[in-house]
């Protein structure tokens, strides 16, 4: 019975794929709360993905919105989860070890690094806009800011 639950997850996972939101991982969580605008269903659906534990399933077959370059979205999150305070002095002052280190997680090239610096320092109060942001709130703060840049819109 659990192999035929677990095929039919699968299958269905396959028609959402299309929809997923890239910023909260893949699985389950991505595949019901896709096409879901806000900070509520990411937090949601990255929730979900947590509960479920089902990444690892679907970064083996290729399923539930996974996809070979989902190891970098997560390696994002994680370094940002775990050096938020130093990431956000870096960003406040434009350099530092932390915010080169995300930078290279977020595969800036070399040439497009400073411009990457100097804008987060220039929006900081937009990326940091609370203090009780999470990393995802932070994270896609920063998406929104390099995505009105003529450069940095490439790397979202």
């Amino acid at each position: 019975m659990l192999k035929k639950i677990a095929l039919a997850v699968l299958l269905a996972a396959g028609s959402t794929v299309a929809m997923a939101d890239n910023d909260v991982g893949c699985g389950v969580g991505t595949q019901v709360w896709a096409g879901k605008k806000g900070v509520g269903p990411k937090i949601l659906a990255a929730t979900t993905n947590g509960i479920f534990t089902n990444q690892l399933l679907g970064i083996t077959f290729g399923t539930l919105g996974c996809r070979q370059g989902g190891t970098v979205t997560a390696q994002v999150v994680q370094f940002t989860n775990e050096n938020s305070e130093s990431l956000a002095r870096d960003m406040a002052v434009g350099q530092g070890e932390s915010l080169n280190v995300l930078a290279e997680l977020m595969h800036i090239k070399s040439e497009d690094k400073a411009r990457f610096f100097a804008v987060s320092k220039a929006n900081f109060a937009e990326i940091y806009s609370s203090k009780n942001q999470n990393t995802l709130q932070v994270l896609d703060s920063l998406q929104n800011v390099m995505s009105n840049d003529d450069v940095l819109k490439a790397y979202v």
